[in-house]
Order: structure tokens, then sequence, then C-alpha cells
């Protein structure tokens, strides 16, 4: 664990700022996320008092990811290096929140849509170049501070799968085997579909997992998730409300990244807050809210008193306080002088 005002890689400064797994750091005026690249055993027992290939390796795939179009809802990567026995990737890190902070409860459908629009707009971009992200997860999420979504995770899934194929050459169990040490237990990791449709797939499956507070297929095995996904058995999708038609057609591979940005406007257009465009017509300029139409009725101030239920509403005098003693006294003096009228005139 780094502490703040240690140095990573020699020009790394750590910061206190949490960002989940990853450590915060600047360079200079530059907010970085450092993300630790877990390297498997037969790496450990390398000899490190000479260069490494692994380092080089990663090195090559940071160079080769350099050329990839910046996107306003992208984390770019910065560079990948070794220091002692750990690999680290920088990337662009804006003021906000890890995705993996904000996952405590389910989130509201119109949320959700929010945040995968925004994610479908950086997978759209890099689709656009020919390029596959394959670490579309909750770690590679950071929430900025305006609400916005934006996708990292680029370059440490690049760098994952490159020393997964390093180190199973053509032997596909090899290569299963390095997965399993370096992704973990993670369902959005292991799509069935390559290429641009497995994107879409582990946007499906994040945004199940926001939805309902978990993923869609079983975590607790390896083995028990790979043979969910790969017969398709996920768990109902009624928990996912509105959006479980978008799940269910990412999940299947019915439904690319570019289909979903269409589907998720016309349903935010609908959303309750703010407002949609459809409900932005004839709002006057300054009122975030609509009114009914009709003069503005104004509120006594001071806290509105409540009457239970049932009880005889006593309306109050509108008379000021201080009018009440005079009106009183001449109330009296008018009755005196009735009375002594009316004991003159039976006397008379």
């Amino acid at each position: 664990m780094h502490a703040p005002g240690e140095l990573v890689g020699g020009r790394y400064r750590v910061t206190d700022r949490p960002l989940g797994a990853a450590v915060a750091a600047v360079l200079g005026d530059e907010q970085v996320r450092l993300v630790e690249i877990t390297l498997p055993e037969v790496l450990d027992q390398e000899d490190w008092d000479r260069p490494q290939p692994w380092e080089a390796l990663a090195v090559r795939v940071a160079g080769e990811l350099a050329g990839v179009p910046a996107g306003p809802r992208l984390l770019r990567g910065f560079e990948a290096f070794v220091e002692g026995r750990r690999l680290w990737v920088a990337e662009e890190a804006p003021a906000g929140s890890a995705l993996t902070e904000l996952t405590e409860r389910p989130w509201e459908p119109y949320r959700v849509a929010e945040l995968a629009a925004d994610l479908a707009r950086a997978l759209a971009g890099l689709h656009a170049a020919g390029v596959v992200h394959g670490n579309v997860a909750p770690e590679s999420v950071l929430v900025g501070e305006d609400g916005a979504a934006m996708l990292g995770g680029l370059l440490p899934g690049a760098v994952q799968e490159a020393y997964c194929r390093e180190l199973g050459g053509v032997l596909e169990r090899r290569v299963y085997e390095a997965r399993a040490v370096l992704l973990g237990v993670r369902a959005e990791r292991w799509a069935p579909y390559g290429g641009a449709a497995g994107d879409g797939w582990a946007l499906g499956v994040l945004m199940h997992r926001l939805l309902t507070g978990r993923a869609p297929y079983p975590e607790r095995d390896l083995g028990e998730l790979l043979a969910a996904v790969r017969d398709g058995r996920h768990e109902s999708l009624e928990g996912c409300g509105p959006l479980r038609e978008v799940v269910a057609g990412l999940l299947a591979g019915r439904l690319t990244v570019g289909q979903l940005r269409p589907r998720l406007a016309a349903f935010l257009a609908g959303a309750p807050e703010p407002f949609g465009p459809g409900r932005a017509a004839g709002l006057s300029a300054g009122l975030p809210v609509e009114r009914a139409a009709g003069p503005v009725v104004t509120r006594p101030r001071g806290p509105v008193e409540r009457r239970p239920k049932g009880a005889v509403e006593v309306r109050r005098s509108r008379v000021p306080a201080k009018l009440l003693g005079p009106l009183l006294v001449g109330a009296l003096l008018a009755l005196m002088v009735a009375a002594v009228a009316a004991v003159v005139a039976l006397g008379g």
C-alpha cells in the first residue's frame, strides 16, 4: 500500500484521493490513477536482476494504443512500467469517483441509462477506429463530479490480454489458465463473443449489476461462471425493470452498441428529472420545473400547521392583535348603553 506523498515509478506522487482498487497520484498538474496488474506466478519466478521481456511487452502494447483517437468519455492511457516486481499502468483520472465506490445499492433505471449512454459513446468511438476495448467493468469506469461516466481500463486490459497470449502461446488451455489468474471471477471479462459484440455483452452485464446489485451470472466459481455464460443461463432480467429488453438484447448479442445509443436516448427523453427534450418545450427559461397555468397563489410564511385527520377546523380571526383590546372595550360600552336604554324605556 502506497502512502500519500510517496513516489511510484520515480515520477508519480501518490495522493489520498479514494479511487477504489487503483492508486491516485499526480504528475505535475495531471491527475493520474495507477492500476497495478498482478503478474502470474510464472512471472514472479523470473530472474528480476536482468531486463524483463514482460516490461517490453507492456511498453509495446502502450505504444500500439497511443494512436487511439481521444474521446470526451474515454480516459487516456499514458504508459506502462515496472517498479520492483510490480507492473503499473498510468491513466488519466479527472475529478470524480470510481464506479466501484458507488455500487453499494442498486441504481435507478434512468441513472443507469445515463451512465450506459456515456459508456456506449466511448465504445462507439473505439469501434469506429477498429479498436475493441475488452475491459468494460466497474473497475474501469470513473464517474465525474458532473455525473458523467468516463471509460478507462483500455491499456490495462490490453496489457493483460497480451500477457495471457504470450504465456499461453498456441495452447488454449494455458491461455485460459493465465486469464484465470489475471482476470479472476468477474463476469464482464469473460464475454462469449469476440470483437465489438463482446464489449456490448460486457456493458449489458454491467447494466444488470447496477440495476440489481449483482451480475446476471454466478460469480462464486470460475468454472460455474463460464458454464453459465457458455450456455446462456443468466438469471431472470425482471429486476432490470424498464431496461430489461435492452439488457436482454446485449446479453444475447442481438443489440450492438450503435443500436443501443438511440434506444437509451429515447428512454431518457421521458426521464422525470431534470426533464427530457420532449418536456422542455414551452417552459420559461428561468423555471426548472413545469407549473400549471393561472395566477400564482401566495402562501403564508412560516411553518404550515397540519391538523389530525377528522379534526374540526377553527378559523382564526384576521383582526390585527393590537386592535383587539379597543374593539372589545367598545363592544362592552355599547352593551352597557343598550342595557341602560332598555331600563329607562321600561320604567317610563
